[in-house]
Parts: structure tokens; sequence; C-alpha cells
């Protein structure tokens, strides 16, 4: 991946020039126009560390959905958007969200955000970023007394990690199965939604409706390494890969290892494993960015002197086009075929819904990106997310858009993650100089 534009300046000279380029004069806000506006970077890294010490242990971050952990943090960050001179407020889904409005209140609201909650053991910058640089252009903005046409929103959602809980809540995907599901802090998301402050039994209250979003930004981790990889500073995200699970269960017969000739086996494992191969052929037959993933095998009844007579293993694939999925998918069915004739054994596939659908960026939102990211002299790639995020669910609502910045080594979801102090201050003022622009633009 080449980045699309090399165009380089350092330092204090590159984000003047950006704010010059952007039209804006360097003094006075009467005009609701901003003054030269860079974010604090010291600050901001200062609260990412800070957030990362609440559940953090040298193994890693642990900040659950639902558990004290999560509490706690959710309260670190309302006294932050306080700070950032935004009214706090918990919706019926359990987001946590602060607003500021605008000179125009009637305008639809730009929104800002991202989640706090973790995996087990994981770093600190995995959603955090997006929420800490949301906050951070916000306290920028009144700090200068610049006050936006369009009221500013920025919203923590719930339980990303445990299945984007706030996002699909506010596009109105989380239905009632959803809300039966546990969690991994031993809750189910309804007794979770509770702790939080919502009310699942009002959830239809946390639906925003159409024009209620004028649009949605941001800004994560690539979590990923194409962009350190190649040199490039920011990724403009063209969307968001659908996801499709299968559970798959071989079926053999279990026999006594030592007295079965090779030739009479029907065995699981065997066919399992050539199964697993096959997914790999298939993903790796056909162009584009398509991944196709065995992520989890068990063997029956899994005794060293018994041929496994049952396996059961995942399938998933991932992709930016729905047609190019089934692609993959038939051809894996079609060596599964095959593999069954080989093997003597049978191939049973049961697709999970999941409801991940593959899901495009809003193009006029990633030109207003690419033209701050030019004016800010930082280069670029355009890029898709191979990672479900919140701007997936958003982008049923509102337009949207995604910002990556590098992180190192592509580790993300591990206490190793880590992105560089420049990046994150360059991906939070790419973030507040495309808020800017879009404030400024003709439109709703």
């Amino acid at each position: 991946m080449r980045p699309s534009n090399s165009f380089r300046l350092s330092g204090l000279r590159r984000l003047v020039l950006g704010v010059l380029l952007l039209g804006y004069p360097l003094h006075g806000a009467d005009s609701g126009a901003p003054p030269a506006l860079v974010v604090n970077a010291e600050r901001l890294q200062e609260r990412i560390d800070r957030l990362a010490r609440i559940g953090g242990t040298p193994q890693g971050v642990t900040r659950l959905a639902f558990t004290e952990n999560d509490l706690r943090g959710r309260e670190y960050v309302t006294r932050l958007m306080r700070e950032a001179g935004l009214e706090v407020r918990v919706d019926d889904a359990g987001n946590l969200s602060g607003r500021r409005q605008g000179r125009q209140p009637v305008r639809p609201a730009i929104v800002l955000g991202s989640h706090i909650d973790t995996v087990p053991l994981a770093g600190a910058y995995d959603g955090v970023l997006g929420v800490m640089a949301a906050i951070e252009c916000v306290q920028v903005l009144e700090e200068h007394g610049v006050r936006t046409r369009h009221p500013l929103e920025v919203i923590v959602f719930a339980n990303e990690e445990g299945g984007m809980t706030g996002s699909r809540a506010l596009a109105g995907r989380l239905n009632a199965q959803a809300l039966k599901e546990s969690s991994r802090s031993g809750m189910s998301i309804r007794q979770g939604i509770a702790a939080l402050g919502g009310d699942a039994d009002r959830i239809s209250r946390a639906i925003r409706r159409p024009g209620e979003v004028r649009a949605y930004l941001e800004l994560h981790i690539e979590q990923g390494g194409s962009l350190e990889s190649e040199g490039t500073d920011i990724g403009i995200v063209e969307g968001f890969v659908g996801i499709r699970w299968w559970d798959v269960t071989v079926k053999g017969f279990a026999n006594h290892a030592g007295t079965t000739p090779m030739n009479a086996r029907q065995d699981a494992l065997l066919a399992a494993a050539k199964l697993v191969i096959a997914v790999h052929q298939a993903a790796r037959s056909l162009p584009g960015r398509q991944v196709a993933t065995v992520g989890r095998l068990t063997a029956e009844p899994g005794a060293p002197n018994v041929i496994p007579g049952r396996v059961e293993l995942s399938l998933e694939l991932r992709d930016l086009a729905g047609p190019k999925l089934e692609q993959v998918f038939q051809e894996i069915r079609r060596q599964a075929r095959l593999i069954e004739q080989e093997t003597n054994t049978g191939i049973d596939f049961k697709e999970i819904d999941i409801g991940v659908e593959p899901t495009l960026t809003d193009p006029k939102l990633q030109e207003v990106i690419r033209e701050a990211a030019e004016a800010m002299g930082l280069n670029y790639a355009r890029l898709p997310s191979g990672a479900a995020h919140d701007a997936q669910n958003m982008a049923r609502i509102a337009p949207s858009a995604l910002i990556f910045v590098p992180s190192v080594g592509g580790i993300s979801h591990s206490p190793q993650e880590h992105t560089h102090p420049r990046d994150v201050a360059n991906g939070a003022n790419l973030l507040l100089q495309t808020l800017i622009r879009l404030d400024r633009q003709a439109g709703p």
C-alpha cells in the first residue's frame, strides 16, 4: 500500500499552515471562525495513560464492559467531559454521552466517539484514543471560545468489545434475544445495561432517527501493520468488512487407535485438518483482501488411543463485499464435499447470524478528511477496516467516517499495543480539523 501523499512538514509549522489553508483567521472567534487550533498533545497522552491505570496490571489492561473497572473508567471520562463543557447523560442503552450546544441548536449534531471497555489483558489505545481525542477536540474549542454552528456530541459506546451493544441500540439493531445474551462480566446484556444506568425495557428510546445526526467521526488505531510498514501517517477507511461465522461439525466414527487399519478409519480430525487447509486455500485463490480463519477446534472423545469420531470447529470469513464472502464460502463447501468422499466422513455447516454486514463509509466525509490531511501535510492511504467498529452501526444512522493512525507492529488487543505520541497528536489534530471543516460546510 503506497501513501497517497508524501508532502511533509514538521511540528507547529505543519499545523499552522494547515489552519491557514483551511481559510480561518489566526485571531478572534466572534464570527465563529476558529483561531489556529491545535490539540494539547501532552494532556491527551496523559489522559490515555491515566485511564490505562484503571484496570491496569503489568500483564495488561482489563476493563470489561459492565464491571467495576468499566464504571470507574466512565466516572473518570465523565469528569473530563464536564471539564470540556459538555452536558453529560446516560441513555437507555447505557451509552455515556456529552453534548455541547451549537450556535444554531436546531441543526443536527456532529457526533464523535468510540469506547473504553476492553478485552481481557488489553492495551491502552483501542477505543480509548477515539474517546479521549474527541473530548480533547471539544475542550480546545471551549478553551478558545469557539462555538460551532452544529451541536457537538461525544459518545462512549457501551460494551463495544462484547458485540457493539451501544451503537447497535442507537441504530435500532439490538433485539430482545441480544439482551438475553451473556457478557464477559457474567451479567446478561440486559443486566449490564442496568449497571451502567440504562433501562433495557426502554431501549427503543435510545434509537437515533434519520436527521438527528449530521455526521459521525471516529478516530482509532489501525489494529494492523499497513500504515506503519509503509510509513503512512493516516488511514482513511473506505468501509467495514462484513463478517460471517459458521459452526462446523465433522462426523466420523470413533474406534480403537491400535486395532483399526488406516484404510478402514473414519477419522474426523483428519477430515478437519484437511478442511482447515482448504479454508486457507479458498481465501487465497481469489484476488482481494478477503480473509478466512479457523480459530477454534475440538476433537472428541479426546483420548490418545481413540480415533476422533467428532470434531467441532469455527469458520469465520471477512471481506468488504458480500458477494466475495459467498464466493469464498461456496469454494470451501466444494472442497468439503471432496474431503467427505476422501475420508468417509460428513461435514455440516451451521451459519451463526451475528448481523455484521459490509458497510461503506461516506465518500463525502472521506474527502473532507483527505483535504484536511493534505492541508496539514500528512500523507495518507485509503484502506478497509478488517475489524468491526461502532462507526459501522452509526453508518446506518448518518454519514460516518473512520480515521486510522498507525499501531506499532500492528499489535492490538494486547498489552504490547502502542501508538507513538506523534501519531496520537496527528490523529487528534486531523479529527479536530475535519470537524471544523464539516461544521462550516453548507448543508443541514
